[in-house]
């Protein structure tokens, strides 16, 4: 069987940026060092020393990096290097994520066009070295939706498997109807839709400073609940979506709370099998209690990943080694989400 880590990240380093155009060139993002004040410490306890600038604001870039793996491998400077260490993990394909989209770094619709553009050329680039082992989900410029054809034309050529999207894109849910084009395109295009844990509302995202699971995952729940109280997936049926680095173990809470509102405020059962009705699939974490998720969850819609080269509560670079030897289910249902679950979420 395959082996699949459906959430692993690659960093950002100045070479994703050598994509640019030339008339975008004034926007490449800059990496500048702190030299004098108090230091900020990175969730593995090590010092930050260099930040980001994009369009004029600091986002830290070593807060959330795991530096038990090699500089070249996380940053995908050396692709052999990283497909070494998948072989060490007993890892067949890996679908990567971004690090630096993952909070809002622009409302500037043409600077988010122009550094989707570069990341999603440098993420190509790093496909075509290993196009069996290393997929990943483009970056579309949702601030230009007449761009973003373009955007998921050219990944869907060049290895891509997914979209991804936040929980909020700027000022909008995830069942905003300015999003609907989006996703009629995701159908076109057979690319899944993937949340991942993050927010892009600026203002959100500075009110919950120091609060990380307010910022980064509580909102993705909530997308989650919304889009199937709205019944936003049934106006795209054939529309995968993916829920990343959420854990699963919310997916009990939000379908007994969706089942009280059916029955409260439409007078009717909520339907059985949720996700497998609506083609939605979430990434579930060892320490998760599995058994008990999984019957809210069936078997076919649970995937796992590593989030490789991160270093928060998700992080688990042994995830896809450990979901078999915890002994929490049986390995039929292990093969499913490491393999066939993973398989069909991505297309595969």
């Amino acid at each position: 069987m395959t082996v699949i880590d459906s959430d692993a990240h690659v960093l950002e380093t100045s070479q994703t940026w050598d994509f640019l155009d030339p008339e975008f060139k004034k926007y490449r993002p800059m990496v500048v060092a702190q030299v004098g004040g108090e230091r900020e410490i990175s969730l593995q306890g090590n010092l930050v020393a260099e930040y980001w600038v994009v369009d004029g604001r600091l986002h830290g870039k070593e807060r959330n990096v795991d530096t038990t793996t090699t500089v070249e491998s996380r940053e995908l400077q050396n692709v052999s290097a990283r497909i070494h260490h998948m072989d060490q993990l007993n890892i067949d394909i890996q679908v990567l994520y971004p690090s630096l989209f993952l909070r809002p770094y622009t409302s500037n619709a043409e600077i988010e066009y122009a550094l989707c553009k570069s990341y999603n050329r440098w993420l190509a680039s790093i496909n075509a070295q290993a196009p069996e082992r290393l997929r990943w989900v483009v970056c579309p410029p949702l601030l230009s939706m007449d761009r973003v054809r373009e955007e998921l034309a050219f990944g869907k050529e060049h290895g891509a498997c997914g979209i991804f999207v936040r929980a909020f894109e700027t000022n909008r849910l995830l069942t905003d109807h300015k999003l609907f084009p989006l996703y009629a395109l995701a159908e076109e295009f057979d690319l899944a839709i993937c949340q991942h844990a993050g927010n892009d509302n600026a203002q959100m995202f500075e009110f919950f400073t120091g609060s990380a699971f307010n910022q980064f995952k509580l909102s993705g729940v909530g997308a989650f609940h919304h889009l199937l109280w709205t019944n936003t997936p049934e106006k795209f049926p054939n529309v995968r979506w993916g829920f990343i680095e959420l854990s699963a173990q919310w997916v009990p809470y939000a379908l007994n709370d969706l089942s009280i509102k059916y029955e409260r405020f439409r007078g009717e059962k909520m339907p059985e099998n949720m996700l497998k009705k609506n083609n939605f699939w979430v990434a579930c974490q060892t320490t998760d209690d599995l058994d008990y998720v999984l019957s809210y969850t069936g078997e076919d819609n649970l995937v796992i990943g590593t989030d490789y080269g991160h270093h928060d509560t998700s992080t688990e670079i042994e995830a896809l080694r450990t979901i078999r030897t915890i002994g929490k289910i049986p390995s039929t249902v292990c093969d499913k989400i490491l393999d066939n679950n993973a398989r069909n979420l991505y297309g595969l």
